[in-house]
């Protein structure tokens, strides 16, 4: 009877760990990106440049002070500062071959300070992975210089500090019970890690299959994740701060992955500054991300975690001489200064400089929020995008109005967003060709005045060949751009067809144009332009292509 109660108490105290557990898992996760759904999209009409004949540099000013920055850091305890900083400043002084004693001393005597995956309540030991991801340039660089990384220390970075090998991917995040899919940050740098020490293993003369990526399955697997990402598109798009870690794993792939890897992650690679160079201008953007919300309130438009690689490879253009800075982001920035991988020729072209007037949409598949953007020579409208509940982690942001003036915080920007003031009621997507309505007034830099003002509408003239119309109001804002150097004829034409308040609840005619129909507060689910000379527009933007527009020679 006793052995059958203690027997009736385990099974109970199991069943109490089991429920712990899952509610555990589903208290922390809720509002956590990782159910991450991938879902295949059209490719739209917009095709990603490939083509590479530009004359790049090796090394330039920017990537040696990078370089320099990291090398003059200290190593620090392991234990606190293995995950980011001391990989790399283990890295920058393999690089320039500075106090190699001393770090290949500290190296060979660090210990693992944790586990892969992503950290929470039953798993604070995560996310390790970060670490293994430092850890791969250093193999790949200098495994075979024993001047550099010296044999012992080789071996234990191999056998002691690389945790990962064989073929069996961790999925899930770590004590979920399988519940929970690991985030792509942490699959790419966990998987491309494992993936990349039994290349580097294979490759200097191990036979065990394990180690064989073509046999174990993990290169099928890696590919398999890189052309899903490929098709739908980053899930944590634009995220801060993990964006910049999904890319230094995606450059590990892309340098010392087999032919097919390589391939694959410069693919998408060439997506994601594809993407950059159209929602950008001057190295400054102010785009819709996911994750997280307690970045939410960054007004930097230099804040993102991809301009620091965008600067660094714009640096190593041959020719190109304008001074760059990179004062954030320079963990990721390293990257860039060892990386073979180089930006296509037209993605280059587009970051310095928009040769042309644009409308692009890209398109984040279910349950996101969509990018829009509509810019040319000197000047970017960016949509904010829009949150679709607590759990979907998209971060909406103003509609902003990106102009080539120095300009670095979204206080010194034409910006506007509504209704009220919290992110989850706003759909900002309100943007069309040369043109921006939210539901809620337009916030104007102070130190903006207006050249024109009439009974409904004010006109500024920010730059040569621009003139702003703005109409402004409680539950109300609307951006009409003129290439004109005209204000007076600017504000005649717009009044004269746009006199009428009540009409501009809902439509716009665009004095040398069309006229364009909205609901600016429209469900979370649709974009807020409805037609476009009464022809109805796709709002549904769930199954927008990855992207699609109105481009000129957009051929790559």
């Amino acid at each position: 009877m006793q052995n059958r109660n203690q027997s009736k108490l385990l099974w109970l105290c199991l069943l109490g760990l089991l429920l712990l557990t899952i509610g555990l898992t589903v208290y922390y996760f809720y509002d956590s990106a990782v159910t991450t759904i991938h879902v295949p999209l059209e490719s739209g009409n917009v095709r990603v440049p490939s083509k590479r004949s530009f004359v790049w540099q090796n090394r330039s000013e920017l990537t040696d002070t990078i370089l320099n920055h990291w090398a003059s850091q200290q190593l620090g305890d392991w234990q606190k500062n293995g995950k980011v900083g001391s990989p790399r400043a283990l890295m920058a002084r393999f690089i320039l071959n500075r106090d190699l004693d001393a770090a290949n001393a500290y190296l060979a005597k660090a210990t693992p300070w944790g586990k892969v995956g992503s950290s929470w309540a039953l798993h604070p030991e995560g996310d390790y992975d970060f670490t293994l991801a430092g850890l791969i340039p250093i193999l790949f660089l200098f495994g075979d210089k024993p001047a550099v990384l010296y044999p012992d220390t080789r071996n234990h970075l191999l056998n002691v500090l690389l945790t990962l090998e064989g073929g069996d991917p961790k999925i899930f995040v770590p004590r979920t019970l399988g519940l929970v899919r690991d985030t792509e940050n942490h699959l790419l740098m966990t998987e491309g890690s494992r993936y990349l020490k039994n290349r580097w293993l294979m490759l200097h003369g191990s036979t065990d299959t394990k180690h064989n990526n073509a046999v174990n399955g993990l290169e099928t697997w890696i590919l398999n994740m890189l052309e899903e990402l490929r098709q739908a598109g980053l899930y944590e798009f634009n995220s801060i701060p993990y964006e910049g870690y999904s890319l230094t794993a995606l450059l590990n792939l892309e340098a010392f992955g087999s032919e097919k890897v390589k391939r694959a992650a410069r693919n998408l690679l060439d997506q994601l500054n594809w993407n950059y160079a159209l929602g950008s201008l001057s190295f400054r953007r102010f785009p819709p991300f996911r994750r997280q919300y307690s970045h939410a309130n960054d007004t930097s438009l230099n804040g993102d975690r991809h301009t620091p690689l965008i600067k660094l490879w714009i640096s190593l253009l041959s020719g190109f001489t304008n001074n760059l800075s990179v004062r954030s982001g320079r963990h990721i920035a390293l990257w860039a200064c060892w990386s073979p991988y180089r930006l296509p020729d037209k993605t280059a072209r587009w970051i310095l400089e928009k040769p042309t007037n644009y409308f692009v949409k890209i398109g984040h598949g279910p349950a996101s929020s969509p990018e829009i953007f509509s810019g040319g020579p000197g000047y970017l409208l960016s949509a904010g995008g829009v949150n679709r509940g607590k759990r979907s982690l998209v971060v909406a942001r103003p509609i902003t109005l990106i102009l080539d003036d120095g300009a670095t915080d979204l206080s010194e920007l034409l910006h506007m967003a509504g209704p009220g003031k919290k992110i989850r009621k706003w759909n900002n997507t309100g943007v069309w060709k040369d043109f921006a309505v939210a539901a809620g007034p337009v916030s104007i830099p102070n130190n903006w005045i207006p050249d024109m003002t009439g009974k409904l509408w004010s006109v500024y003239h920010p730059g040569k060949d621009l003139c702003l119309a703005i109409h402004s109001r409680a539950d109300l804002g609307i951006v009409f751009l003129s290439r004109s150097d005209n204000p007076q004829a600017v504000l005649t034409a717009v009044e004269e067809v746009n006199g009428d308040s009540e009409i501009l609840k809902n439509s716009f005619q665009n004095p040398e144009g069309s006229r364009i129909s909205y609901d600016s507060v429209a469900p979370h689910n649709k974009w807020v332009i409805r037609s476009i000379d009464e022809k109805p527009v796709n709002r549904r933007f769930d199954y927008w292509p990855r992207l699609e527009g109105d481009m000129i020679n957009s051929q790559p």
